[in-house]
């Protein structure tokens, strides 16, 4: 049940645990996320990791948030967004009370956490819409995957390795996405407002932000 706080992993030792029960709820994980340094390096550490580290990039962020939100007693689900001329983005979801809600690591403000309010995983990933954009101001965002259960993963180990996960990213490159904008659509969009550009990438570590192309429209 979630909210119900368990020891999930028998390689996590008495301190590791003791760190990990400081979480009661989702937004718990958010606030731990929102105060580590962003990482930008292309690695991808185990949630293990990450609380020795104190730092996370955007994907790291996704998979500590759905190992701890599997401690809490939800299902460790991340779902992958793609985009155009920008990363991509990945976030961790939950549900409750029938809705949906996420927890995200991001080098910009506005993509992070969503209240479970949500009747559907593609409601829950448009809330982003409006401020999936890059440094230029162009919304990128296209598609979305179904959540991935990370429980598939336990035979790596993935929540305490010491051992790169990108192996996980390949395989979220690799399923299928849903398309939530037509080429039409992509042609008629409005740039972001410069008041919503300037507050996106306050704070952000420039060497973690994409360097996008030219303006286009594909």
């Amino acid at each position: 049940m979630p909210g119900s706080q368990i020891s999930y992993h028998p390689l996590l030792n008495r301190e590791e645990l003791k760190f990990f029960k400081q979480f009661k709820k989702p937004f718990d994980i958010q606030l731990f996320l929102n105060d580590v340094k962003y990482n930008p390096d292309y690695i991808t550490y185990s949630p293990r990791m990450i609380m020795y580290r104190q730092m996370a990039n955007c994907f790291e962020g996704a998979l500590f948030a759905a190992a701890v939100l599997r401690m809490i007693g939800h299902k460790p689900l991340i779902v992958d967004i793609m985009s155009h001329n920008d990363d991509d983005h990945v976030i961790a979801v939950f549900k409750q009370n029938g809705l949906w809600g996420a927890v995200a690591k991001s080098n910009t403000t506005l993509l992070r956490f969503r209240e479970p309010v949500y009747k559907s995983v593609k409601e829950l990933v448009l809330s982003y819409f409006e401020f999936y954009i890059n440094t230029i101001g162009e919304k990128t965002m296209r598609s979305y995957s179904d959540p991935v259960n990370l429980s598939r993963f336990d035979k790596d180990d993935w929540m305490t390795t010491e051992n790169d996960l990108e192996f996980i990213g390949d395989y979220l490159f690799k399923i299928p996405h849903k398309k939530i904008i037509d080429a039409k659509s992509i042609r008629s969009l409005s740039p972001s407002d410069k008041d919503v550009l300037d507050i996106c990438f306050k704070g952000a570590v420039p060497e973690g932000l994409f360097v996008p192309k030219q303006k286009n429209k594909k």
